[in-house]
């Protein structure tokens, strides 16, 4: 097994144990309408046929040997009305029930998309990207035929063995008592098959999982270019390969599990019309049963068959389905790190006053604080640079601002509003980020720089662009706005895509600009040209910058050198230089 092929912990197996069947049944509380119409056209449909038995043993107890023609019209008319009153009632059931599972299903997406979203940056820097597609996909996907048929099939299956042993009874109580007997059996074999599925099936989700990883590493733009650049295709098809059979495994054995014990079931059901047969001609018991209620016993106690399959085989994917209910609630039982405030604060007119108030902060599972007892205060306006190491606590501060974190202890506020009493949507609008990793969409430039603001003009998009200094290059492109940017952009060198990010950020008009070592993967000449954009992009508002390049930061109000999640020194340029302290090392 690969050495990255991730195990099931021990919590992992408790909360599959653990699933409640309430909180399942819970998913289909808001179609209780539905499911009661569903009910009663089972019911119906049910009662209606067990008719059938009854008229065939009248076609043959009757009708036949009298020969009496009108009575068999009548009888087989009746026989025919019934099939297709079913036929038509089980065509409605079918896409009211199906309509219900369907709608679940997509609450149950909807749910666990929305509440991944709502997730901290933290969640996803833990989380193996191909994991979360693989909940929301396979595991869902998975458990489709469980809630779009379960309920239905737990209903029709359970009225129609109950009209059909009440049927059976009044044929012929004491055949029907040697026909039951295969219940304890056929429920024993079912609880044992039951348990193997379900472990069966945890284990094939999470390679599922496993290879969703593997395709989303090395399928993307980035997966593939560092596969090729360092020879690893061959081991990135063997791992895809050893994952794909594990799956063909772990697929025949789901398939196959108790298998054979439900082949033993098939056969006893099948004896028992046999066994009947034999009875019923045996000297003692011949003539007591005549063959019309034989015939028709015998067809009711084969039908039976169907129904009482039906409800073991639901049982079974029930608790198979447990694992997949227990991987989805996992997600929707993660709690919200960074969550909108109960009662949020609106600031109706942002000037971006921006401070720190002694803020310190530990990423989970350290011990080090990556930023203790940081004090700053950025006039809105005015600009304020951090400077420092790789490590220094830098990006963590710019995390911090923008609220992809929060504090442990300390605030951050923006015209001494704490963030945590904003709404995440106000306060998107309040700070923009334009960070050194640009994600473009892969769509259109047009419908890249809409994603900050849908309702954007065209005018709008120009001028963005125009601002921070794109627009010139497409217009020259044969599709103009319309081109596809590709795969996370990159069919655009990395200024210009910058340069489209900052257009994306001049939509939203943030009053509070954080600039996350923006420039610090371009050259030169390139950095200049992005230079120039941010400094039209930083006209007017409060700017935080994060740069390595000195040279980029030095016309700042204020610079804060940071070491070790500290301020350690503070002050302008020349302050700074004056001083001959860390920055003056770093600038040298």
């Amino acid at each position: 097994m690969p050495r990255d092929r991730q195990k099931p912990s021990e919590a992992e197996k408790a909360q599959a144990r653990a699933v409640s069947l309430r909180r399942i049944t819970a998913l289909f509380a808001p179609h209780r309408a539905s499911l009661t119409v569903v009910t009663a056209i089972i019911v119906v449909s049910a009662a209606a046929g067990m008719a059938s038995p009854f008229l065939l043993r009248e076609v043959i107890d009757t009708a036949l040997p009298r020969q009496d023609l009108t009575l068999l019209s009548w009888l087989v008319g009746g026989m025919i009305a019934v099939a297709a009153v079913t036929a038509a009632l089980g065509v409605v059931q079918t896409w009211i029930s199906t309509r219900v599972g369907q709608e679940v299903m997509h609450r149950l997406r909807v749910d666990v998309f929305t509440h991944l979203q709502r997730q901290s940056v933290g969640f996803f820097t833990r989380t193996r990207t191909g994991e979360v597609q693989s909940r929301i996909t396979n595991d869902i996907g998975g458990m489709e035929t469980v809630v779009t048929n379960t309920a239905a099939g737990i209903a029709a299956n359970l009225t129609t063995a109950v009209a059909t042993i009440v049927a059976m009874v009044a044929l012929s109580w004491q055949l029907s008592l040697a026909s039951l007997v295969v219940l304890p059996p056929a429920i024993y074999f079912t609880r044992k098959v039951a348990g193997m599925r379900r472990e069966i099936v945890a284990e094939r989700q999470r390679e599922l999982a496993d290879l969703n990883v593997t395709i989303e590493e090395g399928l993307s733009v980035s997966g593939v270019r560092l596969s090729k650049t360092m020879g690893a295709g061959s081991h990135q098809i063997a791992r895809f390969t050893g994952s794909s059979a594990r799956l063909i495994d772990l697929e025949l054995r789901s398939e196959l599990a108790g298998r054979w014990r439900m082949a033993t079931m098939s056969i006893i059901f099948a004896a028992i019309p046999a066994l009947i047969y034999l009875s019923a001609g045996l000297p003692g018991s011949a003539g007591a049963v005549s063959i019309g209620t034989l015939v028709a016993f015998t067809a009711l106690q084969n039908g039976l068959f169907r129904p009482l399959m039906g409800l073991l085989s639901v049982g079974v994917q029930i608790t198979a389905s447990l694992a997949l209910f227990a991987r989805i609630f996992e997600y929707l039982d993660l709690p919200v790190e960074v969550a909108d405030p109960a009662r949020p604060v609106t600031l109706t007119a942002p000037r971006g006053h921006l401070r720190l108030e002694d803020v310190t902060y530990a990423y989970p599972g350290s011990d080090t604080a990556a930023v203790a007892g940081v004090t700053l205060d950025v006039p809105a306006g005015s600009s304020l640079a951090l400077v420092g190491e790789t490590g220094s606590g830098k990006s963590t501060l710019a995390a911090l601002i923008s609220r992809l974190h929060d504090p442990d202890s300390g605030r951050v506020t923006i015209d001494g509003v704490d963030l945590r009493d904003l709404r995440l949507d106000d306060l998107a609008g309040i700070i923009g980020v334009v960070s050194q990793e640009t994600y473009l969409l892969h769509t259109t430039i047009r419908e890249n720089l809409r994603y900050a603001k849908p309702d954007a003009t065209d005018a709008e998009l120009e001028a963005a662009a125009r601002a921070a200094q794109i627009h010139d290059h497409i217009q020259t492109l044969p599709d103009g706005y319309d081109t596809v940017v590709g795969s996370r952009g990159y069919r655009f060198s990395g200024g210009e895509q910058q340069r489209i990010a900052i257009a994306r950020t001049l939509l939203r008009d943030p009053r509070v600009l954080v600039l996350d070592e923006a420039t610090s993967a371009l050259d030169t000449s390139t950095e200049r040209a992005v230079q120039r954009a941010f400094d039209t992009l930083a006209e007017g508002r409060t700017t935080i910058t994060i740069a390595h390049r000195l040279s980029t930061v030095r016309d700042a109000d204020q610079i804060a050198v940071i070491d070790h999640g500290r301020v350690i020194e503070s002050g302008t340029h020349t302050s700074l230089l004056a001083r001959n302290g860390r920055y003056a090392a770093l600038a040298g």
